[in-house]
């Protein structure tokens, strides 16, 4: 498969394509996104073009200090997320998404218009 495909191509291509162990770029992908947490870290960090780390937590109650850090340097790791570190009197860190982070907005996009067609 290449970039170029159209949505169209894309499906009828998709009966045929089969990754080669050297070439697993969609399950390389789907690794890079799974994860309780990963999805909802990406979709707030969407919303604002920075975030502190206790604003992330308190827009996740349900998730702990420590799995947000694991996620948030799993995520930077990817290069969808920029960790910059203030060495200021308060230190604080503020947390962006990359450009390769960036382009999955659209997407999420995609997942807020299938909600709106059928979610509850």
């Amino acid at each position: 498969m290449n970039n170029s495909l159209t949505y169209e191509e894309f499906l009828k291509s998709l009966n045929s394509f089969k990754p080669t162990v050297n070439d697993c770029r969609i399950s390389n992908s789907l690794v890079m996104l799974q994860g309780k947490w990963t999805n909802h870290v990406l979709f707030e960090l969407c919303k604002q073009d920075s975030i502190r780390f206790g604003e992330l937590k308190r827009a996740l109650p349900e998730i702990t200090n420590t799995m947000l850090t694991t996620t948030l340097r799993e995520l930077e790791s990817y290069d969808l997320v920029n960790r910059i570190q203030y060495n200021e009197i308060p230190p604080h860190v503020e947390y962006s998404l990359t450009e390769k982070g960036r382009d999955l907005i659209p997407i999420f996009y995609e997942i807020y218009k299938w909600t709106l067609k059928y979610g509850k």
